[in-house]
């Protein structure tokens, strides 16, 4: 949710403008060019350079990760850095220098350093990744330092916005400002991000939250500069063979998204919004009469106020409309539906908390230390100071009183923050130094009260401004307001592909689009048909037009609800997705580059996408559209998951679209765990589902996973109450028989607080052409089926709780 007018930015203005004029200023070119190595210090793995005029530092985090630094002379300590976790890990470390040049191994970067004059190249491997042009300078009024990179590099990154994949070519505001009704096109969202992705598998984080720009080559003089408004003047560089590996460093570097609860996966209901506690005991009930599954109801703004405008900050519910919340929200929670509640940071000075925020002194300030107030949209206003410990404490006591009432979860609007003028002060800064970092502490407050009041709980945050790293605070991200029509579909898959890339694995959107009245029950269906395969399944809109399934046309219901019910079909999967995301940093969505980076005709691609390693997805893009041309990526074959055709790895195909349904295919040789029959994930039991093993000629080897625990224990599986079902497939000729055998083999890793418990799951193994001569479960004869016509073989399955299984089909070869 956001205002419509936007009529608050003239201070903005002023201050971007300034910042633009200052930085085409010409660089001290002068300056860089005298700079020289004075003395070099090894200090055990890092490096230390004196230059006439400051300290440079390089200090490995791992084989493939290094951070620089640069401190001038008559400058103090850098301030912490608020996007790194990672401690250090020991690499070995070489250096060798001679009167001109340094060369610095750390593991498997090489750094190789001009003495005079200073300048800096960086390589992986022996591979060179970019140079230094001037190093850390004064260009004007900004900081700035800038690379020379190679001509044909493509370059991803820089945040939320809309601009194609390759981002190349821009330059780009590091500044989170909200854009209302964007479609196609936005050079500056909600969540700007100082971090760059190269083709050549590198990437550069500048660990620098002020405000200023990213330029990625906007002159075309083959140049990547970082320009900002003071702070930190430290990047770090990391380089990796594969996409997986490259993202993996950096989440490993700014933290790992904890593991949401389970019921995150689910259904939303959600509008901007619900007016009174009848209207929403009513959009619940109409859910369960049409057996539409469901797992949270969002309340927006008007669950504190009965207009848009002049109550914000009340922070409590209004019981005139709603006079039972308590009652209201332990009534949904035993039907398996969660509450949440918007949150935004301004109180507005006609707000009931006014007079109590005033005088606790928990509002950001002006220059003389009085409470900083400013119009916008809603009102007249002041800004919670969440970097004061103060403010901190209030606003998570108002978080924790809600929380006693029965709210499951928290969505913070409005956090970029919307609008925050230069003048304002906070205990740790300006507003333009910690304008960008706002929505990330914010997340981190509630993250952090959770840690500390209810450890055992697994906070949902849904936020759309944050910053680097934000994703270590379990910060779920949307979009922001996107107009609901194509052009706002079309753009989704590129945000969401390219924010998974920079540890943001849950950017999802409001499905069916959020600005406008606009009644369009093709783009409705569509939208939520690709939500199937993004990363939270929450229909959002502008009252006008219902974003909610149930009070839709009987037609695009139908169509919702088969998607929704994919969904949850698809939850055993997804869930395992998000605990890989969890482990190892792995974006839900990933670009087709990750299985081809060399292949210069995926690397701005996002027409198509992979959900986890074994799903390929084409979303509908376009109204009327009938059919689509897919590429299908080398680490393929892939089988339509609806039809079972086959297409082989890389090649292309023109798909014919079907009304109820987008183009999805399944990795030959993927096991994907389904689930039938939930109207909520409360009723999920990892007992009762069905394997589907995609079987293919080509693949003589294949290995699956399912991740379980409670789906509600924060850190179950640190704490060692889950288990991992692992599955695997051998093909082998048995020779000279002529015949052919599948072995499945079904193993488990339980933790020890892990209450297992016997299985009974219907296995289901694709693309079996002939019928089995024989199906063997630990070398007794089991019942099977096999259906000729959609070539599936079924065997259901007995696991006992601490059993291996061991299964082998065996067949005729077909006669040549």
């Amino acid at each position: 949710m956001s205002s419509p007018v936007r009529q608050s930015r003239g201070l903005y203005t002023v201050w971007i403008s300034t910042l633009l004029a200052a930085a085409l200023i010409p660089a001290a070119y002068a300056q860089n060019a005298q700079r020289s190595v004075q003395d070099v210090v090894q200090k055990e793995s890092v490096l230390e350079l004196r230059l006439n005029d400051g300290v440079v530092q390089f200090r490995p985090y791992a084989a493939n990760l290094i951070e620089t630094s640069f401190t001038p002379s008559d400058a103090a300590s850098p301030p912490p850095s608020h996007a790194v976790v990672m401690k250090p890990l020991q690499v070995p470390v070489r250096l060798r220098q001679d009167k001109e040049q340094i060369e610095f191994r750390a593991g498997d970067m090489l750094l190789k350093i001009s003495k005079s004059p200073y300048q800096v190249s960086y390589f992986y491997k022996d591979r060179h990744l970019l140079s230094e042009q001037q190093g850390f300078h004064q260009a004007g009024a900004v900081q700035a330092v800038d690379f020379s990179i190679s001509q044909d590099e493509v370059l991803y990154g820089a945040g939320a916005r809309a601009l194609g994949m390759n981002r190349r070519g821009h330059r780009l505001p590091l500044y989170n400002k909200a854009h209302y009704g964007y479609e196609e096109r936005s050079e500056q969202m909600n969540f700007s991000m100082p971090l760059v992705y190269s083709s050549k598998l590198y990437g550069i984080h500048f660990d620098n939250a002020s405000t200023g720009f990213l330029d990625l080559d906007s002159q075309k003089n083959n140049r990547l500069a970082f320009e900002a408004n003071g702070g930190r003047q430290t990047y770090q560089i990391f380089a990796a063979d594969k996409w997986e590996h490259l993202v993996a460093t950096y989440t490993t570097l700014t933290g790992k998204q904890p593991l949401p609860a389970r019921w995150v996966l689910g259904n939303f209901a959600s509008r901007f919004g619900y007016h009174t506690e009848q209207e929403a005991r009513t959009i619940v009930q109409k859910y369960k009469a049409e057996t539409i599954p469901l797992d949270a109801i969002i309340f927006d703004l008007f669950w504190f106020g009965k207009e848009v405008k002049g109550s914000m900050g009340n922070l409590a519910f209004d019981r005139d409309s709603f006079p039972q919340p308590e009652k209201m929200m332990a009534d949904f929670a035993k039907q398996g539906v969660k509450t949440i509640l918007i949150t935004e940071p301004f109180i507005l000075t006609t707000s009931k908390r006014w007079k109590e925020a005033s005088e606790q002194r928990i509002l950001a300030t002006d220059m003389q230390g009085n409470a900083a107030t400013y119009d916008f949209y809603f009102g007249h206003t002041g800004l919670i100071d969440v970097f004061d410990p103060v403010a901190k404490d209030w606003f998570w006591n108002i978080y924790a009183g809600l929380k006693k009432q029965g709210v499951s979860g928290w969505w913070g609007d409005l956090g970029e923050p919307e609008v925050h003028p230069a003048h304002v002060q906070h205990k740790t800064g300006s507003a333009d130094q910690v304008h960008n970092i706002y929505g990330h502490e914010w997340a981190k407050l509630i993250a952090q009260g959770y840690q500390k009041h209810y450890p055992n709980e697994r906070p949902f945050i849904l936020m759309r401004a944050g910053y680097s790293g934000s994703q270590h605070y379990g910060m779920i991200p949307w979009s922001g307001d996107v107009n609901r029509t194509w052009g706002g579909l079309r753009s989704q898959p590129e945000i969401a592909l390219q924010m998974g890339m920079q540890g943001m694995a849950y950017m999802h959107s409001d499905l069916g689009g959020f600005a406008g009245a606009n009644l369009d029950d093709e783009l409705y269906a569509r939208w939520l048909q690709y939500g199937v395969f993004q990363p939270v399944f929450r229909p959002h809109a502008q009252e006008e037009v219902a974003s909610e399934p149930v009070l839709r046309s009987a037609h695009a219901k139908a169509l919702a609800k088969a998607a929704i019910e994919l969904r949850y079909q698809l939850l055993p999967y997804n869930y395992t997705l998000s605990f890989l995301n969890h482990q190892r940093g792995l974006p839900l969505m990933r670009p087709l580059f990750f299985a081809e980076p060399a292949n210069p005709g995926l690397q701005a691609d996002a027409s198509s996408y992979f959900w986890g390693n074994d799903f390929l997805v084409h979303p509908v893009l376009q109204a009327g559209q009938k059919q689509a041309e897919i590429y299908f990526p080398k680490n393929g074959p892939w089988l339509d998951f609806y039809t079972g055709q086959r297409y082989a790895a890389s090649s292309r195909a023109t798909v014919p679209l079907q009304a109820d349904r987008i183009p999805v295919f399944v990795r030959a040789g993927a096991w994907i765990p389904q689930v039938q029959g939930l109207q909520n994930t409360a009723q999920f039991d990892v007992s009762k589902l069905d394997l589907h093993y995609y079987y293919d000629e080509e693949q003589t080897q294949s290995d699956g996973m399912l991740y379980d625990d409670d789906g509600l224990t924060a850190n179950a599986y640190e704490s060692r109450a889950y288990a991992i079902m692992r599955f695997r497939a051998q093909k082998q000729q048995a020779l000279p028989t002529r015949q052919k055998q599948l072995t499945l083999s079904f193993d488990h890793e339980y933790g020890k607080q892990y209450i297992a418990k016997d299985r009974n799951w219907r296995l289901v193994v694709h693309q079996i052409k002939q019928r089995p001569q024989s199906v063997k479960l630990n070398q007794q004869d089991a019942a099977f089926t096999w259906d000729a016509e959609k070539q599936e073989l079924t065997v259901d399955l007995a696991w006992k709780a601490r059993q291996q299984l061991r299964m082998q089909v065996l067949w005729a070869e077909a006669e040549k």
